[in-house]
């Protein structure tokens, strides 16, 4: 093998190993305390949050004809003397709140 075929394997190899390498980085999960956190956030500019969970696993969620990856969680918030239970869906990979909706008992 010559200099310049090396080098060319070399680019093609580097090239393979940086989209590879994208690929995987476009998959990672952001971490459900980061999630629960922006939620909270969010809710606290307006009103007063008195209670927050989140579960640790992702899980699939329909929504329109979309499937998602999303944390499932739950923020309380305290509106006119009431605690006011909710129950979110944020996007997993990319922090986006899905879906809002009071929580059934």
């Amino acid at each position: 093998m010559n200099k310049k075929n090396t080098i060319i394997i070399a680019c093609i190899a580097f090239s393979i190993g940086y989209l590879f390498r994208q690929q995987q980085d476009n998959k990672q999960y952001i971490k459900p305390e980061k999630a629960l956190i922006s939620v909270k956030e969010s809710f606290q500019k307006k009103y007063e949050v008195s209670g927050s969970w989140i579960y640790m696993k992702p899980e699939t969620f329909l929504k329109n004809d979309l499937q998602y990856e999303v944390y499932h969680g739950g923020i309380t918030k305290f509106i006119d003397n009431q605690h006011v239970p909710y129950e979110f869906y944020i996007d997993a990979h990319t922090g986006t709140l899905i879906d809002m909706l009071p929580q059934h008992g």
